[in-house]
């Protein structure tokens, strides 16, 4: 399995090309490594720089994590996209401070058992901070073995996955594992990249079984392909004599868990008759605007945002905690969907006192 020296090679490129001084590696906690390998699932490093530096701030250990408002920490990923992973940093953080006496554990299974880390980023947590022998097996990773050991098949399936498993633990050396596990994250992000690798530039290439059969962007096979099912909404973009757009926070799960968003039409229901039955009063001034399409993994969500003004709504509208009128351009209450928060900076820029 270890061709070549798969490892020593990998290490000594390391040691000229690699990636040293990521905002986490100073200093290289099990916290600052947990809360960086969270926001680089399916997210790239020069995004997440950014919003792991303004997080860590924010929350600089396990503690102010918990300790923290949902909202707060949903304020702090909007961006970021995939909101399951700071609802779950948030809920495992109060499960480290509930179980584990606010110290991240050091045994691999409930570390991984913990929302939203798994055994690949469980791994990567006590390789990186700690320096145990633990393999990992993220999306970088995956490609690299796949393609040196043409590997078939969507790494998805069980079986798959199992065989690449398999490689990754024999792969892993004894000694170095911090530096291993960053190599060959790095060289999957930087050189063994999905479209047009570079593979003059890689220590692997001699041993390569991809690169040999000049089959190198077919590995790892992708998913199969299966059309995206289409859905439809209609957001309601009610203001007020204020200037002030109406707010609710969405339910807990599903689509934009937790963050704070524009109301829906239900199907089918017209917006006069929403306005009647949420706000109390009629609508004026309503105008359509244009549709928006946003993209989930899973499906397509065609959007059409609805713009009305409403003259000063009763009280009641505010009765519940999970609804606020919001002067767009101010700090929002908390987390925003991104298709939202394009609405809202339209909305702010335009000339005070024009309708929407």
């Amino acid at each position: 399995m270890e061709r070549g020296g798969f490892s020593a090679r990998l290490l000594a490129w390391y040691e000229r090309h690699g990636r040293k001084d990521l905002p986490w590696q100073r200093p290289r906690t099990p916290y600052r490594v947990w809360v960086s390998e969270v926001m680089l699932q399916q997210t790239r490093v020069e995004t997440v720089i950014p919003y792991f530096e303004r997080f860590v701030a924010r929350f600089p250990d396990v503690g102010a994590l918990a300790a923290a408002e949902l909202d707060e920490v949903l304020r702090l990923w909007s961006g970021l996209g995939y909101y399951a992973r700071a609802r779950h940093l948030h809920r495992a953080a109060g499960l480290v401070l509930e179980r584990h006496a606010g110290v991240l554990p050091r045994a691999i299974a409930p570390l991984a058992d913990l929302p939203g880390i798994g055994r690949s980023t469980a791994g990567a947590i006590l390789a990186l901070a700690h320096d145990e022998r633990q393999p990992i097996l993220d999306g970088n990773v995956k490609r690299v073995l796949a393609r040196y050991h043409e590997v078939p098949g969507w790494p998805g399936t069980p079986r798959v996955a199992a065989q690449l498993w398999a490689i990754a633990e024999a792969h892993t050396p004894h000694a170095r594992v911090a530096d291993y596990t960053q190599a060959i994250m790095d060289l999957g992000a930087t050189v063994c990249v999905r479209r047009r690798p570079a593979c003059t530039a890689c220590p692997l290439a001699e041993g390569c079984g991809a690169r040999a059969a000049g089959t190198v962007e077919r590995y790892p096979h992708p998913r199969p392909a299966r059309p995206l099912p289409v859905r439809t909404t209609v957001f309601v973009l009610a203001r007020n004599p204020v200037g002030e757009v109406l707010l609710e926070r969405r339910p807990p799960l599903g689509v934009w868990g937790g963050l704070w968003g524009l109301p829906e039409c239900a199907n089918g229901e017209a917006v006069e008759a929403w306005c009647l039955r949420h706000l109390g009063r009629p609508p004026r001034a309503v105008r359509p605007w244009p549709p928006i399409r946003h993209t989930f993994s899973h499906f397509h969500l065609d959007i059409s945002p609805v713009a009305l003004r409403v003259d000063a709504p009763p009280e009641r509208v505010l009765e519940a905690d999970d609804r606020v009128w919001y002067k767009p351009g101010n700090t929002p209450p908390g987390g925003l969907a991104a298709p939202v928060a394009r609405i809202l900076e339209r909305l702010a820029a335009l000339p005070s006192g024009d309708d929407p």
